[in-house]
């Protein structure tokens, strides 16, 4: 399967526990991955409340690289002991990630699902633009809501 779901990845964090990289890298890796997706959703969002101006090729880019993201293995990057209690000043990533994988999973088919529909529609005009640029963010938010701690 060439898509590979987050979901998918996060459900394999159980069996993928035993990593070999220290608990500081994980999260530094882990952000990194966050920053990635942050920087594309800067663009999206951008033209989505018009502070950029909107262009269909750097729209579907954007999107497109979002969506290269999701096929990221991530389980590695979900290392019990490496939340915020764990590692204080390093991430912000709440414990609850990992006594609640479930939520995590459910949120992350969420993400999925709505950087499909974003590719599907970030080239065709900022009026389809806007809704789907929203509905990613609202699921991005879902989980900051659950999962991320507002302060290091």
């Amino acid at each position: 399967m060439r898509k590979l779901l987050i979901s998918t990845v996060i459900a394999a964090t159980a069996a993928t526990g035993a990593v070999a990289q220290a608990p500081s890298d994980v999260a530094k890796a882990r952000r990194a991955f966050y920053t990635l997706v942050g920087y594309e959703m800067a663009t999206l969002g951008g033209m989505a409340q018009g502070k950029i101006d909107y262009d269909a090729e750097t729209a579907s880019q954007s999107a497109k690289d979002i969506l290269t993201l999701t096929g990221y293995h991530t389980a590695d990057l979900y290392v019990p002991g490496t939340s915020n209690e764990d590692l204080p000043g390093e991430t912000r990533a709440k414990a609850a990630i990992w006594s609640d994988m479930a939520g995590v999973q459910e949120k992350g088919m969420a993400f999925y699902q709505a950087v499909v529909e974003l590719n599907d529609v970030a080239g065709t005009g900022l009026d389809a633009l806007r809704p789907a640029v929203g509905k990613l963010g609202g699921t991005c938010k879902a989980c900051h809501d659950d999962y991320r701690a507002a302060d290091f």
